[in-house]
Protein backbone atom coordinates (compact mmCIF):
# COMPACT_ATOMS: atom_id res chain seq x y z
CA UNK A 1 0.00 0.00 0.00
CA UNK A 2 3.09 2.30 0.53
CA UNK A 3 4.25 2.09 -3.27
CA UNK A 4 1.86 5.30 -4.30
CA UNK A 5 3.51 7.61 -1.63
CA UNK A 6 6.74 6.51 -2.37
CA UNK A 7 6.97 7.05 -6.06
CA UNK A 8 5.32 10.45 -5.54
CA UNK A 9 8.61 11.31 -3.30
CA UNK A 10 10.46 10.66 -5.43
CA UNK A 11 8.47 12.02 -8.98
CA UNK A 12 8.13 15.68 -6.69
CA UNK A 13 11.79 16.51 -6.89
CA UNK A 14 12.13 15.60 -10.35
CA UNK A 15 9.42 17.61 -12.06
CA UNK A 16 10.17 20.41 -9.42
CA UNK A 17 13.47 20.44 -11.22
CA UNK A 18 12.40 20.34 -14.64
CA UNK A 19 9.76 22.65 -14.31
CA UNK A 20 11.83 25.54 -13.10
CA UNK A 21 14.81 24.06 -15.57
CA UNK A 22 12.26 24.43 -18.51
CA UNK A 23 11.45 27.99 -17.08
CA UNK A 24 15.07 28.84 -16.46
CA UNK A 25 15.76 27.74 -20.19
CA UNK A 26 12.59 29.79 -21.77
CA UNK A 27 13.82 32.85 -20.35
CA UNK A 28 17.44 33.09 -21.50
CA UNK A 29 16.22 31.63 -24.80
CA UNK A 30 13.83 34.73 -24.51
CA UNK A 31 16.64 36.95 -23.37
CA UNK A 32 18.25 36.46 -26.17
CA UNK A 33 15.99 38.79 -28.36
CA UNK A 34 15.82 41.38 -25.60
CA UNK A 35 18.22 41.48 -22.96
CA UNK A 36 16.53 44.70 -21.54
CA UNK A 37 16.00 43.74 -17.87
CA UNK A 38 14.44 40.92 -19.00
CA UNK A 39 10.82 41.88 -17.84
CA UNK A 40 9.08 38.60 -18.84
CA UNK A 41 11.53 36.52 -16.95
CA UNK A 42 9.07 37.48 -14.01
CA UNK A 43 5.74 36.05 -15.45
CA UNK A 44 7.33 33.03 -16.79
CA UNK A 45 8.80 31.66 -13.05
CA UNK A 46 5.35 32.63 -11.58
CA UNK A 47 3.87 30.38 -14.09
CA UNK A 48 6.38 28.06 -13.30
CA UNK A 49 5.89 28.34 -9.42
CA UNK A 50 2.15 27.55 -10.63
CA UNK A 51 2.84 24.18 -12.38
CA UNK A 52 4.69 22.70 -9.55
CA UNK A 53 2.68 23.67 -6.88
CA UNK A 54 -0.26 21.77 -9.43
CA UNK A 55 1.70 18.94 -10.39
CA UNK A 56 3.64 18.22 -6.63
CA UNK A 57 1.96 17.25 -2.86
CA UNK A 58 1.80 19.62 -0.30
CA UNK A 59 3.10 23.14 0.11
CA UNK A 60 6.55 22.60 0.49
CA UNK A 61 7.54 22.44 -2.98
CA UNK A 62 5.62 25.47 -4.33
CA UNK A 63 6.88 27.86 -1.76
CA UNK A 64 10.36 26.13 -2.35
CA UNK A 65 9.77 27.12 -6.08
CA UNK A 66 8.89 30.38 -4.81
CA UNK A 67 12.22 31.38 -3.44
CA UNK A 68 14.26 29.67 -5.82
CA UNK A 69 12.45 31.61 -8.74
CA UNK A 70 12.82 34.81 -7.21
CA UNK A 71 16.38 33.96 -6.82
CA UNK A 72 16.81 33.15 -10.36
CA UNK A 73 15.20 36.26 -11.53
CA UNK A 74 17.49 38.42 -9.45
CA UNK A 75 20.48 36.67 -10.39
CA UNK A 76 19.73 36.15 -14.15
CA UNK A 77 17.35 38.21 -15.25
CA UNK A 78 18.02 41.80 -13.35
CA UNK A 79 20.88 44.30 -13.75
CA UNK A 80 23.45 43.63 -12.90
CA UNK A 81 23.55 40.36 -14.25
CA UNK A 82 24.58 37.05 -12.58
CA UNK A 83 25.12 38.80 -8.87
CA UNK A 84 22.52 39.13 -6.47
CA UNK A 85 22.00 42.87 -5.72
CA UNK A 86 19.05 43.90 -4.46
CA UNK A 87 20.35 47.67 -3.78
CA UNK A 88 19.04 49.10 -7.08
CA UNK A 89 16.73 51.61 -6.47
CA UNK A 90 12.93 49.65 -6.60
CA UNK A 91 14.37 46.28 -6.69
CA UNK A 92 13.47 45.37 -3.20
CA UNK A 93 10.23 46.02 -3.53
CA UNK A 94 9.80 44.02 -6.97
CA UNK A 95 11.79 41.09 -5.19
CA UNK A 96 9.32 41.52 -2.00
CA UNK A 97 6.37 41.26 -4.60
CA UNK A 98 7.58 38.78 -6.52
CA UNK A 99 8.10 36.34 -3.85
CA UNK A 100 4.47 37.38 -2.07
CA UNK A 101 2.77 36.58 -5.38
CA UNK A 102 4.59 33.68 -6.09
CA UNK A 103 4.07 32.38 -2.48
CA UNK A 104 0.32 33.22 -2.96
CA UNK A 105 -0.03 31.12 -6.13
CA UNK A 106 1.40 28.36 -4.94
CA UNK A 107 -0.50 28.17 -1.98
CA UNK A 108 -4.24 28.88 -3.71
CA UNK A 109 -2.66 26.14 -6.21
CA UNK A 110 -2.30 23.94 -3.61
CA UNK A 111 -5.74 24.33 -1.77
CA UNK A 112 -7.38 24.10 -5.02
CA UNK A 113 -5.54 20.92 -5.83
CA UNK A 114 -6.91 19.18 -2.31
CA UNK A 115 -10.54 20.39 -2.49
CA UNK A 116 -11.09 18.59 -5.93
CA UNK A 117 -9.17 15.50 -4.64
CA UNK A 118 -11.49 15.45 -1.79
CA UNK A 119 -14.59 16.23 -3.96
CA UNK A 120 -13.00 13.58 -5.79
CA UNK A 121 -13.30 11.31 -2.74
CA UNK A 122 -16.74 12.30 -1.52
CA UNK A 123 -17.97 10.95 -4.97
CA UNK A 124 -15.98 7.81 -4.53
CA UNK A 125 -17.41 6.91 -1.24
CA UNK A 126 -20.57 8.14 -2.72
CA UNK A 127 -20.62 5.85 -5.55
CA UNK A 128 -19.37 2.91 -3.82
CA UNK A 129 -22.34 3.40 -1.44
CA UNK A 130 -25.08 3.49 -3.76
CA UNK A 131 -23.18 0.03 -5.35
CA UNK A 132 -23.51 -1.82 -2.12
CA UNK A 133 -26.85 -0.96 -1.55
CA UNK A 134 -28.02 -1.88 -5.20
CA UNK A 135 -25.80 -5.15 -4.87
CA UNK A 136 -27.47 -6.22 -1.38
CA UNK A 137 -31.06 -5.48 -3.04
CA UNK A 138 -30.32 -7.66 -6.53
CA UNK A 139 -28.99 -10.71 -4.41
CA UNK A 140 -31.45 -10.65 -1.74
CA UNK A 141 -34.77 -12.27 -4.26
CA UNK A 142 -32.59 -14.90 -6.25
CA UNK A 143 -30.56 -16.22 -2.18
CA UNK A 144 -34.04 -16.32 -1.21
CA UNK A 145 -35.88 -18.57 -4.42
CA UNK A 146 -32.48 -20.29 -3.95
CA UNK A 147 -33.28 -21.37 -0.49
CA UNK A 148 -37.09 -21.92 -0.13
CA UNK A 149 -36.95 -24.22 -4.08
CA UNK A 150 -34.01 -26.31 -2.24
CA UNK A 151 -36.12 -26.20 1.32
CA UNK A 152 -39.13 -27.63 -0.91
CA UNK A 153 -36.45 -30.34 -2.81
CA UNK A 154 -35.05 -31.51 0.93
CA UNK A 155 -39.06 -31.25 2.58
CA UNK A 156 -41.21 -32.40 0.47
CA UNK A 157 -41.80 -35.45 -2.37
CA UNK A 158 -42.46 -34.05 -5.76
CA UNK A 159 -43.26 -35.10 -9.29
CA UNK A 160 -40.16 -35.22 -11.20
CA UNK A 161 -41.58 -32.09 -13.37
CA UNK A 162 -41.50 -30.40 -10.72
CA UNK A 163 -38.33 -31.36 -9.30
CA UNK A 164 -36.75 -29.97 -12.34
CA UNK A 165 -39.11 -26.73 -12.28
CA UNK A 166 -37.37 -26.44 -9.29
CA UNK A 167 -33.94 -27.19 -10.29
CA UNK A 168 -34.14 -25.06 -13.35
CA UNK A 169 -34.69 -22.22 -11.07
CA UNK A 170 -32.15 -22.56 -8.77
CA UNK A 171 -29.85 -22.87 -11.70
CA UNK A 172 -30.93 -19.95 -13.45
CA UNK A 173 -30.68 -17.74 -10.01
CA UNK A 174 -27.14 -19.34 -9.09
CA UNK A 175 -25.73 -18.35 -12.82
CA UNK A 176 -27.28 -14.76 -12.22
CA UNK A 177 -25.34 -14.31 -8.46
CA UNK A 178 -22.53 -15.63 -10.34
CA UNK A 179 -22.45 -12.93 -13.02
CA UNK A 180 -23.34 -10.52 -10.49
CA UNK A 181 -20.29 -11.84 -8.34
CA UNK A 182 -18.02 -11.08 -11.25
CA UNK A 183 -19.41 -7.60 -11.38
CA UNK A 184 -18.44 -6.74 -7.89
CA UNK A 185 -15.36 -8.31 -8.39
CA UNK A 186 -14.49 -6.17 -11.40
CA UNK A 187 -16.18 -2.63 -9.09
CA UNK A 188 -12.98 -3.88 -6.46
CA UNK A 189 -10.62 -3.81 -9.25
CA UNK A 190 -11.48 -0.92 -10.44
CA UNK A 191 -11.81 0.90 -7.14
CA UNK A 192 -8.24 1.96 -6.80
CA UNK A 193 -6.61 4.99 -9.18
CA UNK A 194 -3.55 2.85 -9.27
CA UNK A 195 -4.97 0.29 -11.39
CA UNK A 196 -3.23 -0.58 -14.90
CA UNK A 197 -4.55 -3.52 -17.60
CA UNK A 198 -2.49 -5.61 -19.02
CA UNK A 199 -3.40 -4.81 -22.66
CA UNK A 200 -2.88 -6.78 -26.05
CA UNK A 201 -4.52 -6.59 -29.60
CA UNK A 202 -7.21 -8.17 -29.65
CA UNK A 203 -9.49 -9.14 -33.09
CA UNK A 204 -12.59 -7.22 -31.98
CA UNK A 205 -14.85 -9.43 -34.00
CA UNK A 206 -13.45 -12.32 -31.97
CA UNK A 207 -14.43 -10.59 -28.53
CA UNK A 208 -18.15 -9.66 -29.84
CA UNK A 209 -18.74 -13.64 -31.44
CA UNK A 210 -17.45 -15.17 -28.28
CA UNK A 211 -19.87 -12.47 -25.85
CA UNK A 212 -22.67 -13.26 -28.29
CA UNK A 213 -22.20 -17.06 -28.36
CA UNK A 214 -21.92 -16.84 -23.87
CA UNK A 215 -25.41 -14.92 -24.15
CA UNK A 216 -27.40 -16.75 -26.39
CA UNK A 217 -26.73 -19.64 -23.58
CA UNK A 218 -29.60 -18.14 -21.50
CA UNK A 219 -33.23 -19.18 -22.52
CA UNK A 220 -34.33 -15.89 -22.91
CA UNK A 221 -31.58 -14.56 -25.21
CA UNK A 222 -32.55 -12.42 -28.04
CA UNK A 223 -31.71 -12.61 -31.67
CA UNK A 224 -28.31 -10.26 -32.13
CA UNK A 225 -27.63 -8.42 -35.25
CA UNK A 226 -23.92 -7.37 -36.06
CA UNK A 227 -22.41 -4.87 -38.26
CA UNK A 228 -18.86 -4.41 -38.47
CA UNK A 229 -16.30 -3.15 -40.87
CA UNK A 230 -14.92 -5.23 -43.46
CA UNK A 231 -11.73 -4.78 -42.56
CA UNK A 232 -10.16 -6.97 -39.53
CA UNK A 233 -10.10 -4.62 -36.71
CA UNK A 234 -7.06 -5.20 -33.90
CA UNK A 235 -7.97 -3.41 -30.73
CA UNK A 236 -5.46 -3.04 -27.80
CA UNK A 237 -8.09 -4.00 -24.62
CA UNK A 238 -8.14 -6.87 -22.09
CA UNK A 239 -10.84 -9.36 -23.72
CA UNK A 240 -11.89 -10.96 -21.12
CA UNK A 241 -13.02 -7.51 -19.70
CA UNK A 242 -14.43 -6.06 -23.02
CA UNK A 243 -16.47 -9.73 -22.92
CA UNK A 244 -17.99 -9.08 -19.85
CA UNK A 245 -19.10 -5.16 -20.45
CA UNK A 246 -20.75 -6.72 -23.85
CA UNK A 247 -22.88 -9.33 -22.16
CA UNK A 248 -23.92 -7.38 -19.40
CA UNK A 249 -25.30 -4.92 -22.13
CA UNK A 250 -27.04 -7.76 -23.89
CA UNK A 251 -28.55 -8.91 -20.25
CA UNK A 252 -29.26 -5.32 -19.31
CA UNK A 253 -31.89 -5.26 -22.82
CA UNK A 254 -32.85 -8.82 -21.44
CA UNK A 255 -33.76 -7.08 -17.99
CA UNK A 256 -35.17 -3.84 -18.53
CA UNK A 257 -36.17 -3.48 -22.61
CA UNK A 258 -39.68 -4.64 -21.67
CA UNK A 259 -40.89 -5.81 -25.46
CA UNK A 260 -37.58 -5.81 -27.03
CA UNK A 261 -37.32 -8.31 -30.14
CA UNK A 262 -33.86 -7.97 -31.20
CA UNK A 263 -30.50 -6.11 -30.27
CA UNK A 264 -28.50 -4.66 -33.23
CA UNK A 265 -24.60 -4.02 -32.54
CA UNK A 266 -22.53 -2.02 -34.47
CA UNK A 267 -19.07 -0.99 -34.71
CA UNK A 268 -17.24 2.05 -36.42
CA UNK A 269 -13.83 2.57 -36.78
CA UNK A 270 -12.13 6.14 -36.97
CA UNK A 271 -8.27 6.85 -37.02
CA UNK A 272 -7.66 7.04 -32.88
CA UNK A 273 -10.59 4.94 -32.08
CA UNK A 274 -13.48 2.26 -32.51
CA UNK A 275 -17.15 2.73 -31.03
CA UNK A 276 -19.43 0.00 -30.46
CA UNK A 277 -23.14 1.00 -30.13
CA UNK A 278 -25.62 -1.88 -28.58
CA UNK A 279 -29.23 -0.55 -29.38
CA UNK A 280 -32.53 -2.43 -28.63
CA UNK A 281 -36.45 -2.00 -30.16
CA UNK A 282 -37.83 -1.79 -26.40
CA UNK A 283 -39.69 1.32 -24.89
CA UNK A 284 -36.25 3.42 -24.32
CA UNK A 285 -34.77 5.29 -21.41
CA UNK A 286 -36.37 7.95 -19.63
CA UNK A 287 -34.32 11.62 -20.38
CA UNK A 288 -34.89 11.90 -16.23
CA UNK A 289 -33.25 8.30 -15.66
CA UNK A 290 -29.80 8.84 -17.92
CA UNK A 291 -27.33 10.78 -15.00
CA UNK A 292 -28.39 7.88 -12.73
CA UNK A 293 -27.57 4.80 -15.13
CA UNK A 294 -23.51 5.38 -14.05
CA UNK A 295 -23.92 5.24 -10.64
CA UNK A 296 -26.14 2.46 -9.22
CA UNK A 297 -28.79 4.89 -7.85
CA UNK A 298 -31.50 4.08 -10.65
CA UNK A 299 -34.60 3.88 -8.66
CA UNK A 300 -36.73 0.66 -8.47
CA UNK A 301 -39.98 1.97 -7.89
CA UNK A 302 -41.18 1.84 -11.57
CA UNK A 303 -39.86 -1.40 -12.50
CA UNK A 304 -42.30 -4.89 -12.19
CA UNK A 305 -41.80 -7.39 -8.72
CA UNK A 306 -40.53 -9.88 -11.23
CA UNK A 307 -37.83 -7.56 -12.07
CA UNK A 308 -36.65 -6.47 -8.55
CA UNK A 309 -33.91 -8.50 -8.40
CA UNK A 310 -32.44 -6.94 -11.41
CA UNK A 311 -30.51 -3.33 -10.59
CA UNK A 312 -29.39 -1.75 -14.16
CA UNK A 313 -26.98 0.67 -12.15
CA UNK A 314 -24.34 -2.07 -10.90
CA UNK A 315 -23.87 -3.57 -14.98
CA UNK A 316 -23.88 -0.08 -16.43
CA UNK A 317 -21.60 0.59 -13.65
CA UNK A 318 -19.17 -2.02 -14.25
CA UNK A 319 -19.07 -1.37 -17.88
CA UNK A 320 -18.43 2.56 -17.61
CA UNK A 321 -15.65 1.54 -15.19
CA UNK A 322 -14.18 -1.46 -17.31
CA UNK A 323 -14.20 1.27 -20.43
CA UNK A 324 -12.64 4.13 -19.00
CA UNK A 325 -9.51 2.01 -17.35
CA UNK A 326 -8.89 1.40 -20.89
CA UNK A 327 -8.92 4.94 -21.95
CA UNK A 328 -12.42 5.39 -23.49
CA UNK A 329 -15.35 6.67 -23.28
CA UNK A 330 -19.52 4.90 -21.92
CA UNK A 331 -22.50 6.99 -22.97
CA UNK A 332 -26.37 6.07 -23.33
CA UNK A 333 -28.92 7.62 -25.38
CA UNK A 334 -31.95 6.58 -27.10
CA UNK A 335 -31.99 3.97 -30.23
CA UNK A 336 -32.60 4.95 -33.79
CA UNK A 337 -34.89 1.60 -33.00
CA UNK A 338 -36.71 3.30 -30.60
CA UNK A 339 -34.97 2.12 -27.68
CA UNK A 340 -32.12 2.49 -25.25
CA UNK A 341 -28.94 3.12 -27.46
CA UNK A 342 -25.59 2.48 -25.20
CA UNK A 343 -21.78 3.12 -26.84
CA UNK A 344 -18.20 2.73 -25.93
CA UNK A 345 -15.03 3.77 -27.65
CA UNK A 346 -11.82 1.99 -27.66
CA UNK A 347 -8.60 3.91 -28.07
CA UNK A 348 -6.91 2.37 -31.31
CA UNK A 349 -4.22 3.90 -32.42
CA UNK A 350 -2.70 0.87 -35.23
CA UNK A 351 -4.30 0.74 -38.93
CA UNK A 352 -6.60 -1.70 -39.31
CA UNK A 353 -5.49 -4.89 -40.45
CA UNK A 354 -6.56 -5.51 -44.00
CA UNK A 355 -6.39 -8.67 -45.47
CA UNK A 356 -3.80 -9.11 -48.40
CA UNK A 357 -5.27 -9.35 -52.26
CA UNK A 358 -3.72 -12.13 -54.19
CA UNK A 359 -1.54 -11.12 -56.87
Amino acid sequence: MQKAPNRKRVLDPVRFVLILGAALAISMLLAGFDNDNNPFAMGIFILAVAVVARFTDGYLWGIAASVVGTLCVNYCFTYPFWSFDITYPGYPLTVIVMLVVSVLVSTLTTQIKRQEHVRYEMERERMHANLLRAIAHDIRTPLASIVGASSTLLEQPLSRDNQTSLLTGIHRDAEWLVRVTENLLSVTRFSTEEVRLKTEEEVLEEIIGSAILKYHRAPTALPVQVSTPDEILLVPMDGVLIEQVLINLFDNVNAHAKGATQIWLSVSSGAQEVTVSIEDDGPGIPASSLPQLMDGTMQQTARSRSDDRRNMGIGLSVCNSIIRAHGGRFSAGQSRHGGAAFRFTLPCKEEPYAEPTAL
